[in-house]
């Protein structure tokens, strides 16, 4: 069953009672439902209680027989357990849930909180990066998040190993917030729980997935977009060219933020993705006051760190243009639009394209370094399915 995405910038009503709720989570639980889905089926049929009540034509349609919603007893039985964890609800459309999030194309119709909810209103700059992170990556991460969160701004990151754990940890006083890939009681992974515990006391943690979720690999790359759709800008430390943080910064991108990157040494894998967006256009940071220069601060700057020195004492540098990476991101999704499983020459895809050789071929070296697209001999290129 195949639908068109549906944009959520005019969000649904939120719901206004139990019933109502309960009739949101079998609509999103139901099968081949996601968050476009969501959105379209309310925008259809005004509300969720009419949208389920529709689905099975709609399925039918679609060629998909036999076709039945989530019963109610699953929705109830995430209900419960939502309550036994502390968790609360929130739905798009709701005065507690966060603005930046509600206008992203799929936004997530349903939000699971465990901490506390008025983290959401406050601005935020997401902080990813290797899981393997070295020691020089984990003290710039904890130094960079430590002078934001001073600054005023929560850092939000995936609470996974490595740049995510130091960021999570040296903002427990100033604010941070923990996007899950799995449910949002789900301590992922197990040597993080006592982390975890500290970010629902001192923090937040958010889902979009059912309660009780261990998350799997394809649960990622759709957490990712919360982490980027929640933030202003999406910062990167230390991470390689095949990384979820790249995908991080491709959500990014495609929702309007802005991409920052700290470089690191050319011989060091953990940096080639960090070099390689600083070269497409990410503004390039090396503390705290680059990344607010390019941001609105939501408050006076209050750096004061031996660690990090301050901006006055370091070479000025110009601040690269971001939209050079958009375009850059812009091209990519053309070229991987134009290939297909079929090889296509490389000159015939530039004549396509209507662009200049010297912008499509370093393009292409970027995508065939990511694995999404492949050479073949005789000048042939073809997308990775």
């Amino acid at each position: 069953m195949t639908w068109e995405p549906h944009s959520s910038t005019h969000p649904p009503l939120p719901p206004t009672t139990e019933e109502d709720r309960v009739s949101w989570l079998r609509l999103l639980r139901s099968s081949r439902v996601g968050p476009a889905t969501f959105h379209r089926l309310m925008a259809e049929h005004g509300n969720a209680a009419a949208a389920l009540e529709a689905l099975p034509d709609v399925a039918r349609a679609a060629g998909v027989e036999d076709y039945s919603p989530c019963p109610a007893g699953v929705a109830l039985a995430e209900l419960r357990a939502a309550q036994a964890a502390g968790a609360r609800m929130i739905c798009v459309g709701e005065a507690d849930y966060p603005l930046p999030l509600q206008d992203i194309a799929d936004a997530p119709p349903i939000l699971w909180v465990i901490g506390d909810p008025t983290i959401l209103s406050r601005p935020m700059v997401a902080l990813v990066g290797a899981r393997n992170a070295s020691s020089l990556g984990t003290r710039m991460a904890r130094a960079l998040a430590r002078d934001l969160g001073e600054a005023g701004f929560v850092i939000v990151s995936g609470l996974a190993r490595g740049i995510d754990t130091a960021a999570h940890a040296a903002t427990l006083d100033t604010g941070t917030l923990a996007v899950l890939a799995g449910g949002v009681d789900v301590l992922y992974p197990a040597e993080n729980a006592a982390l975890a515990h500290d970010i629902a006391e001192r923090g937040l943690r958010i889902s979009e997935q059912p309660m009780g979720l261990v998350p799997q690999a394809r649960h990622f790359p759709r957490r990712n977009r919360i982490i980027s759709g929640l933030a202003q800008a999406v910062l990167v430390i230390e991470a390689a060219t095949k990384s979820g943080s790249l995908i991080t910064a491709r959500c990014a991108l495609d929702q309007g933020r802005d991409v920052m990157a700290v470089p690191g040494h050319p011989f060091d894998a953990r940096s080639s993705g960090c070099n390689m967006l600083i070269r497409d256009g990410a503004r390039l940071v090396r503390h705290a006051a680059d990344v607010i220069e390019g941001l609105t601060p939501p408050a006076p700057v209050r750096i004061a760190r031996d660690t990090v020195a301050p901006a006055d004492s370091l070479p000025s540098a110009k601040p690269t243009d971001s939209r050079s990476l958009r375009e850059t991101s812009a091209l990519h999704g053309l070229i991987l639009d134009r290939l297909g499983s079929s090889p296509l020459a490389e000159d015939q895809l530039i004549r396509d394209l209507e662009s200049p050789a010297h912008q499509v071929a370093p393009a292409l070296v970027t995508l065939e370094l990511e694995g999404r697209i492949q050479r073949q001999p005789g000048g042939l290129l073809s997308r990775v399915q």
